[in-house]
């Protein structure tokens, strides 16, 4: 039997890029800082660190949030950090050790999960053992670690890379995972900071590690240290090779991304932004359409990992959902509804919920406008509350059974159901419309029953005849109708 850690279904994660989204006068800084407000460039920092999020966890927890995903936050000399030079040490510019483990525990007072990026294919320049090599040449004795084609090493722009290096970029050389102390390594840090009390893993690139064993024993490693960990990959497509329960306990479900920008934003959205992005390409979508893909994208997996996978509708990866719907507040709306309402864990990109824009890397990592709150987008930010306060009122909608009971023009109605407890959520996509939606005995909802609307409207319908009839739904619109039984 698969099994993944049950706290994961219930959780409502924010996705944190630590350089720019909050910062405390209590860590140092260098001089050379880019304003906070000022667009965010490939190279420059804006000096986010580790308390400033501790400083903020009174807004996180107001909104509801339960579990944050970081990017990476290991010394390294990239902005993104994904340039790892030391594993075993928390970036200095973020605060160092000390203000990780104050942050930690702060969050894990306070009941909030914490999950670290692992970025294990590859390394930096700054890396001791490429370094070592890169100064010793093939008399380094960490020459194997790498993939290394000649002497002396082609490490920066200019020459060709003689080296594997990850997209051919000449700062991120390739490790040799297949070298037992490569491994090893990787296994180490990985316990390591398991030990320093972290619950899980967020795995960069991990397809580009080839080797299923090697997934395996690192699940192995982490789930000895700390059963409930949370393994969740970052794979674009279809994922069954890593969820079969020996390896991940989900992937990052862009699958999920794609079928709602397909139906909510259709073709709307700017295509401009979606194009290079790797879930591309994006299909307009029907409501038919939208119940067929996401059946579809659900029947590739066993349901503890369905329950288990990070449902994400934009990231540090890609443009912001709002972006790419060119503004429209109605798509994320009914986006962020519909990723409340549906199986596996809510990922909240960080500041979507005030309804911050960006385009392509680096403009989708803006500073968070912590004291300009006139461009937070309030009504917005209430929606995104109360969808994630209706989540955690119902299990349901967390752990319940899923189905499809309505899809037609730009209209879906779907069922969760959790014992007695019975809910709908219709979302249209389209314009106003009164719909009738047929109950059938299987769904276990009688005859006579009474649903409410407990997001969205008041109004309230029965069950006559096997129907709920002329439920009414407004244009762009979501709404949540609970049975009474």
């Amino acid at each position: 039997m698969i099994k993944t850690p049950d706290w994961v279904k219930d959780a409502i994660f924010y996705e944190i890029f630590p350089d720019t989204f909050a910062k405390s006068s209590r860590v140092a800084k260098p001089t050379n800082l880019e304003p906070w407000d000022s667009k965010p460039t490939t190279y420059g920092f804006k000096g986010g660190d580790l308390l400033g999020v501790a400083e903020h966890f009174d807004y996180l927890q107001d909104l509801g949030i339960t579990a944050i995903y970081f990017t990476p936050i290991l010394q390294s000399t990239a902005n993104h950090r994904y340039h790892t030079q030391d594993y075993f040490r928390v970036d200095p510019i973020l605060g160092g050790d000390k203000a990780f483990k104050e942050m930690l525990d702060n969050a894990h007072r306070r009941d909030i999960r914490v999950i670290i990026d692992g970025v294990f294919n590859h390394a930096s320049r700054g890396f001791y053992q490429f370094n070592h090599a890169l100064e010793n040449g093939a008399a380094s004795p960490y020459v194997d670690w790498f993939h290394i084609k000649g002497f002396p090493l082609h490490a920066y722009e200019g020459k060709p890379v003689n080296y594997d290096a990850w997209w051919g970029i000449p700062a991120l050389p390739k490790l040799n995972t297949r070298l037992p102390a490569v491994r090893e390594f990787i296994f180490d840090v990985a316990e390591y900071w398991l030990h320093q009390g972290i619950d899980g893993w967020r795995l960069d690139v991990p397809g580009e590690i080839n080797d299923d064993e090697f997934w395996r024993e690192f699940r192995r490693r982490v789930k000895a240290i700390n059963p409930d960990a949370y393994i969740v990959g970052e794979i674009w497509h279809e994922a069954q090779r890593w969820l079969q329960g020996d390896q991940f306990d989900a992937v990052m479900n862009y699958l999920f991304t794609k079928a709602a920008i397909g139906f909510f934003v259709k073709d709307q959205r700017d295509e401009s932004l979606t194009a290079s992005a790797g879930y591309s390409p994006v299909t307009n979508l029907d409501a038919q359409g939208f119940a067929y893909t996401v059946n579809s994208t659900l029947g590739l997996y066993d349901k503890a990992i369905n329950n288990a996978q990070m449902n994400l509708l934009d990231s540090h990866d890609t443009a912001r959902y709002l972006s790419i719907a060119q503004g429209d507040v109605s798509a994320l709306k009914l986006a962020t509804l519909w990723q409340m309402t549906y199986p596996g864990t809510p990922c909240i990109y960080y500041g979507d919920e005030i309804g911050m824009l960006g385009g392509k890397d680096p403009d989708c990592r803006r500073t968070f406008p912590w004291t300009t709150q006139t461009k937070w987008n309030n009504e917005l930010l209430n929606y995104v509350r109360e969808s994630i306060t209706l989540r955690k009122k119902y299990a349901a909608l967390r752990g319940g059974d899923f189905r499809f009971i309505y899809a037609e023009d730009n209209t879906v109605a779907y069922l969760r159901s959790l014992g007695v407890q019975k809910l709908i959520g219709i979302l249209n996509s389209g314009s106003a419309s009164a719909i009738d939606i047929v109950i059938h005995p299987g769904y276990g909802i009688p005859e006579g029953a009474q649903l409410a609307t407990v997001f969205g409207s008041p109004a309230t319908y029965q069950v006559t005849n096997g129907l709920l009839q002329h439920v009414k739904i407004g244009s762009r619109e979501g709404i949540v109708l609970a049975c009474d039984e």
